[in-house]
């Protein structure tokens, strides 16, 4: 039971109570209480089961051999721990989301720099009431009109009406 008391891994509550949201608080506390009571009720266990004083149910138990053969049997039970298949796939998953929120957190760094350079820009321009159309085209060239494409606008053809 000590290696399995050491195996246990301890979990950070207070990072964990950051990041729950409000709605989600009774159910966290909820989770935590119970965890708490589970392991002081571990922790209270002995080591080792308290061992089994055979020879008084020697004595008390009439039958001959009846007691022996328990023992026998109860010496030879070995109960199996259950095999971690999961502890491999739990890593990595954890290392695939940390590469992707690294990934993440790099482009989010790109974005913010060219968005910081946008709005460099924007504070930098003439102020929007005192721009003539060439100073809007230049700022914002998406605005500038096609006269090709499009030479009547904001008129149609005569022809058209």
């Amino acid at each position: 039971m000590s290696s399995r008391r050491v195996a246990m891994k301890a979990v950070d509550w207070l990072a964990f109570g950051e990041r729950v949201p409000p709605n989600q608080r009774a159910m966290f506390n909820a989770l935590k209480t119970r965890t708490d009571a589970l392991t002081s009720r571990l922790t209270s266990l002995p080591e080792q089961p308290p061992a089994l004083d055979w020879n008084y149910y020697r004595k008390m138990i009439v039958k001959p051999g009846m007691v022996d053969e328990f023992e026998k049997k109860y010496n030879a039970l070995k109960i199996p721990e259950p095999i971690n298949t999961q502890t491999e796939k739990i890593n990595a998953q954890e290392q695939e989301a940390k590469k992707s929120a690294e990934e993440y957190c790099q482009a989010s760094k790109e974005r913010i720099s060219k968005y910081e350079k946008e709005l460099a820009s924007f504070k930098s321009m003439v102020p929007f009431d005192q721009m003539t159309i060439d100073d809007l085209n230049q700022a914002f060239p998406e605005t500038k009109l096609d006269m090709e494409k499009y030479p009547y606008w904001p008129h149609k053809p005569i022809n058209e009406l």
